[in-house]
């Protein structure tokens, strides 16, 4: 960006109304995503958006205006729906007392891929300047890497992946198409269920405050160091990737500890746990933002980095729980309210009148804030005993073999007789 800053002559506001493009596009395309999967599959529609999303990563070098940079931009943001799919794809496949680990995990890899971004794509950059291409030319050329690491990514997902335990939805609809006809149906009214829990909402919101903040920190780390700091390129570059880094274990901490808290003390417990790490965040983020010296900036920048991950990791733990018939729709809407929170976030970029320091001063205090709506999310003593009553047939049929396995995690598992369970409920009560 600070390379295309100079040649496309960018102001802060025309660099915020790029961040806010590359990120509003994918509010709308995260929310139709999630209703592909519970059509389709995850497999057929995570190949269709890597092919289709590789085309404007390559095409991006053709940019010679601020309007058709900021277009190009916000094509690309389709592809941030990619990780309602990962999200919907790890929920199928994992057992509740691992799905957390496995959500965050997936999720934080594929946000490692921004801090690996950070660090790889100036070395690409360079390496293009190098043999002997002008500076212009060398971030078009360097775009066209990206894309084609797409389009191989698309190959090896669509032959080496399945929709579910069982196999491939295509298959499985030719096996029993009575069910899978009625899970098509379901899946029409799916979204309208999802956008009536006022929890999904909650969780909207608690994500916007947390990978929106991430997603806002990637936009303008680099800048942030070079402006702040006085930093050549490459240097900056590499710090920011510090920041990204950080998922390759921290949202899976956070994904580890939701599911800690949820087998001691239930679906409440991984929302305890929610709250806690959400405000932390608020707290290391306002520090993050007072720092003046390059080594203490740095120091709380990973610490913040550890608390926002750890807090995405922490949200999608919860979400496969609030309704089993609609995890592709709420993942969708609560994986929209990141990027609806990183358009927020733009805002507050993009003035003039605000250093960057006294937005992310402000950003602060507003995850601060949010922090409390998780405390909004709340389970029925039902929603527990069904928890734990699939939690318990995951596991003897994984002790039981491959094929009972595969009825431990059947949705359309009947409850126990209706005495059976009100013991149960008045256990957890």
């Amino acid at each position: 960006m600070a390379v295309v800053r100079e040649e496309l002559s960018l102001t802060q506001t025309q660099i915020g109304n790029t961040i806010i493009a590359s990120v509003a596009i994918t509010i709308f395309a995260r929310l139709l995503i999630g209703w592909l999967c519970d059509r389709y599959g995850p497999r057929i529609t995570y190949t269709a958006l890597l092919v289709f999303g590789s085309i404007p990563v390559m095409l991006i070098g053709l940019a010679n205006s601020y309007e058709s940079f900021l277009l190009f931009r916000l094509a690309i943001g389709v592809i941030g729906a990619a990780f309602v799919i990962t999200q919907y794809h790890t929920s199928m496949m994992f057992a509740p007392n691992v799905v957390g680990t496995a959500n965050a995990t997936t999720a934080g890899w594929g946000n490692l891929g921004g801090g690996v971004t950070q660090m790889i794509m100036p070395l690409i950059f360079g390496g293009f300047l190098a043999l002997g291409f002008t500076d212009a030319i060398s971030w078009r050329l360097a775009m066209v890497v990206p894309g084609i690491a797409m389009l191989v990514m698309a190959v090896i997902y669509y032959n080496f992946t399945q929709d579910y335990p069982e196999g491939n939805l295509s298959d499985l609809k030719k096996l029993n198409p009575e069910k899978y006809d009625a899970q098509f149906k379901e899946s029409n009214n799916a979204f309208g269920k999802a956008v009536k829990d006022y929890r999904v909402w909650a969780l909207f919101l608690i994500y916007g405050a947390s990978f929106g903040v991430e997603l806002t920190i990637y936009n303008i780390a680099a800048i942030y160091y070079i402006d702040t700091f006085g930093m050549d390129l490459k240097t900056a570059g590499l710090i920011a990737g510090l920041f990204g880094l950080m998922n390759i274990f921290a949202r899976s901490t956070g994904g580890y500890l939701g599911d800690r808290f949820g087998l001691k003390f239930g679906l409440r417990g991984r929302v305890w746990f929610l709250f806690g790490i959400l405000f932390l965040e608020g707290v290391t983020l306002i520090l993050f933002s007072q720092m003046s010296v390059l080594l203490y900036a740095i120091a709380a920048m990973i610490l913040f980095s550890l608390c926002v991950q750890m807090a995405e990791g922490a949200t999608y733990s919860v979400v496969p729980f609030v309704n089993k018939k609609a995890v592709g729709a709420i993942s969708g809407i609560v994986g929209a309210g990141g990027n609806t929170g990183a358009v927020a976030a733009g805002f507050l970029f993009r003035y003039e009148e605000f250093s960057y320091s006294d937005a992310l001063f402000i950003l602060g205090c507003i995850v601060l804030v949010c922090s409390f709506a998780a405390l909004l999310v709340r389970f029925s003593a039902r929603d527990e005993v069904e928890t734990r009553r699939e939690l318990n047939l995951s596991l003897k049929a994984y002790s039981n073999g491959q094929k009972e396995m595969k009825n431990g995690f059947d949705p359309n598992i009947k409850p126990v007789p209706e005495e059976s369970e009100k013991a149960e409920v008045e256990s957890v009560n």
